[in-house]
């Protein structure tokens, strides 16, 4: 599949729009189940993902972490899930735990992201609109080389997606 495209629709928002070749339940699962995620969201190289616990309903709530195995640095995301809609949408806040710092500093206030998901002919498109509280929150992240991230991440799932 090809790369995703990256846009930013305003100074707070960042866009990231993928597709797979996979229907929908399956790219859908990917996203919700714990086990599964840790198969792709960790593609990049060197880092593991040590939590990953997610209720994905409304009200549930998620934790992720991430650490790399050579520095023994850390950082995750925690949140709520706002809205779920069965094989569509998930909206969730995002709160940014720097653990050790290793990345900076995001912002205190929660993110909103929203996670839309579309079949078209067996391909699902998959659409990440990513609202901060302020633009330079936005900048914080973008810096980090988060879309680049994803990518590396959305790679990984396109494997796991074939196998």
């Amino acid at each position: 599949m090809k790369p995703a495209e990256v846009s930013t629709p305003s100074d707070r928002e960042v866009l990231v729009k993928r597709s797979f070749d996979a229907p929908v339940n399956l790219v859908w699962q990917a996203y919700t189940d714990p086990v599964l995620m840790r198969r792709w969201l960790t593609a990049m190289p060197g880092w593991t993902m040590p939590v990953c616990e997610m209720t994905t309903k409304v009200g549930g709530t998620y934790r992720w972490r991430w650490r790399n195995s050579n520095s023994g640095q850390e950082f995750g995301f925690f949140g709520e899930m706002l809205e779920v809609e069965w094989h569509a949408k998930i909206v969730h806040t995002q709160i940014y735990d720097p653990g050790d710092g290793a990345f900076g500093s995001m912002g205190d206030e929660p993110t909103i992201i929203t996670v839309t998901f579309n079949e078209t002919n067996g391909i699902t498109n998959v659409a990440t609109s990513i609202k901060y509280a302020s633009q330079a929150d936005r900048d914080a992240a973008i810096s980090t080389g988060m879309t680049d991230g994803m990518e590396m991440s959305y790679q990984a799932l396109d494997g796991a997606l074939a196998g």
